[in-house]
């Protein structure tokens, strides 16, 4: 259901919903409750790549409250119960009554309008605890290990760092700062896998296509743009999001300018010469963003032939290897020493194995 009128980002919406309707409530009826109004986790409009098509399913005015761990055993339903009755039937042409959520749609939401009574808000009652331990399957009140931060999907730790917080009175900014980014000799265990990978595949995509295997060879290019989009994400220190919104996210990083043409090449190229030509050119501009990092000594930033075939690599020029070698961290340098699976996203794209938190002491277990 949309509004008449100009669209209105739905971060910008929950902002003013909260700031104009919610505040005000919670100020009345509950005047000495400490909490945090934001909008993290799941949707588009937390990464703030929300359009119009973009309200048809669990978007609408809506935020999200933090209380204390006490406070929210004590008050939550309370605060809950008390908004169905005092939140306005609408906000900004917007119902603020929401469906049940649908069993046979994986529980998505809509927008439903209703002239009185109480509504089905969305306004979420959680704690940073909760939180944590729903959205992660973490236990906030210990420090990250170097097998958690490998077992976050990149599309979580986004989401949680992006979107915004409009009141805090309880540490959300503290927490969402504690996963703002990588620590730094994880960071280089991940971008030497990145780089692992790069080279494990980047021989195989001449080589199918010089068996006359263009559609292999296409794949194998289609992976390999990936896996350089992927390092890009890495080096800018940007966690990457989830499939539907990787390409543009990508874009606004500040190296796309100098990769979106090629990579564009590679995925259009006819003939697995081309599709090398094109790839060449992004291997070289990814070895000059990783020297301008300074992390490890300058590597060569010329593509090499791989061997005796005529098929054009870099990663053996040994970027991973450079990269292990700087790893100080006896912990990560120990999973170093294990094949380089790289964190999940790195092994895996399954959209229900990158959400189920259950799943993630399995994955951890694979660094220990």
């Amino acid at each position: 259901m949309i509004s008449e009128g100009i669209f209105v980002q739905g971060l910008a919406l929950s902002e003013a919903f909260y700031r104009e309707v919610v505040q005000p409530v919670l100020q009345a009826d509950f005047p000495r409750l400490r909490y945090a109004a934001a909008l993290l986790g799941s949707g588009s409009e937390v990464l703030g790549f929300d359009d119009e098509m973009s309200s048809d399913h669990h978007w609408g005015p809506r935020v999200m409250l933090f209380l204390d761990d006490a406070d929210h055993a004590a008050k939550a339903a309370d605060v809950h119960e008390r908004l169905r009755w005092r939140l306005p039937n609408s906000f900004r042409g917007y119902p603020t009554n929401f469906s049940e959520p649908d069993p046979n749609d994986s529980g998505v939401q809509q927008l439903v309008e209703t002239d009185s009574g109480p509504v089905n808000h969305r306004v979420e009652v959680t704690s940073i605890h909760r939180f944590c331990e729903d959205y992660l399957g973490f236990e906030v009140t210990l420090p990250p290990a170097s097998e958690d931060w490998l077992s976050f999907p990149t599309q979580k730790l986004r989401t949680i760092v992006a979107g915004g917080v409009f009141h805090d009175e309880i540490g959300l900014a503290e927490f969402r700062a504690r996963f703002a980014w990588y620590p730094h000799d994880v960071w280089l265990y991940l971008l030497a896998a990145a780089w692992a990978r790069i080279g494990q595949e980047e021989h195989l995509m001449g080589r199918a296509g010089l068996v006359g295997d263009e559609i292999g060879s296409a794949l194998l290019g289609g992976r390999l743009v990936r896996d350089v989009m992927r390092l890009c994400f890495l080096m800018e220190r940007q966690y990457a999001p989830y499939p539907k919104w990787f390409g543009t996210a990508f874009n606004r990083l500040a190296c796309a300018p100098e990769f979106t043409a090629t990579l564009q090449r590679t995925l259009t190229a006819d003939t697995w010469q081309t599709r090398q030509d094109a790839l060449v050119l992004a291997y070289e501009a990814l070895a000059r963003l990783h020297n301008r990092l300074g992390i490890t000594d300058p590597l060569p930033e010329n593509a090499r032939w791989f061997f005796s075939r005529p098929f054009q690599v870099i990663a053996l020029h040994g970027f991973a290897d450079a990269l292990i070698d700087r790893i100080e961290d006896p912990q990560v340098h120990r999973i170093a020493q294990k094949r380089l699976i790289g964190s999940i996203d790195l092994f895996s794209d399954n959209t229900d194995f990158l959400e189920s938190t259950k799943l993630r002491t399995t994955v951890r277990d694979l660094y220990t």
